[in-house]
């Protein structure tokens, strides 16, 4: 018994100077979020410890070992998923692979972190939705962080003008189109790049830098809004697909 106790003091102590040295590393929300990891992750060493300590004093402990194996091995089949969620968190916690505040995509979806939990990561969608993400996703799938590098992000729009327009006309309209918008920086200038030429106009994309990317649709919408009527004013087409098809007249043959 006085073994047991002896070891169970130092397992304590032990612990507790892992979880200081840990929190020391964290940043205030990741902390309390560790917390509770540590509380599991207690129990589970006082456990091994206990078992151990009582094989060494020579206590038969291999049935027991043998039914925990056998229950672990069940729960850890049931609640896989469950596990890999929990271990991700932690993963996630312990990299500041994602922040709160942050813009992620996941499997196309778009959301701003609102929660980080020990299972699962609550963001919400554009249009106000709440998109719950299962942790193991960040592991298991592309994901990305549109504000890893800070909050600037560049967006572009595609537009197509008719063969035979004046292309400095259009590219001195749509840069001031951009530039005038409230939520479009001024630094980064905006810039239009040739794309292509296309089967039916001329393929351009307009680039533009702004530090809201979660309005990144709203600001493309507007800016779409007012290049449109900007070239209409111009007299500069925006052209669709058409085709000529050409009939040629065969006389019936003279008898």
């Amino acid at each position: 018994m006085l073994i047991i106790i002896g070891v169970f003091i130092l397992t304590y102590f032990l612990l507790k100077l892992f979880k200081k040295i840990i929190v020391k590393t964290l940043s205030s929300d990741a902390q309390a979020k560790f917390r509770s990891i540590f509380s599991f992750f207690n129990y589970s060493v006082y456990l091994i410890v206990i078992l151990i300590t009582l094989d060494n004093v020579g206590v038969n402990v291999t049935a027991i070992f043998a039914a925990s194996a056998a229950l672990l091995v069940g729960i850890g089949l049931a609640l896989q998923t469950l596990i890999q969620d929990v271990i991700s968190g932690v993963f996630i916690l312990a990299d500041q692979t994602v922040h709160v505040g942050d813009i992620i995509q996941v499997d196309g979806q778009v959301g701003k972190v609102e929660n980080i939990k020990l299972r699962t990561t609550r963001a919400v969608t554009r249009d106000n939705k709440v998109l719950i993400i299962p942790n193991h996703k960040f592991l298991t799938s592309i994901l990305y962080n549109w504000t890893e590098n800070g909050s600037l992000t560049r967006e572009s729009i595609s537009i197509g003008i008719a063969y035979g327009s004046d292309v400095n006309v259009f590219k001195e309209a749509v840069v001031a189109v951009a530039a005038a918008h409230p939520y479009v920086l001024k630094k980064p200038e905006p810039f239009v790049l040739f794309e292509d030429f296309g089967d039916s106009a001329l393929m351009f994309d307009l680039f533009f830098s702004i530090d809201n990317s979660f309005k990144a649709n709203v600001v493309k919408s507007d800016i779409r809004f007012q290049v449109f009527d900007k070239l209409k004013e111009l007299d500069i087409e925006i052209p669709f697909p058409q085709r000529t098809v050409w009939l040629k007249n065969n006389p019936e043959p003279s008898k």
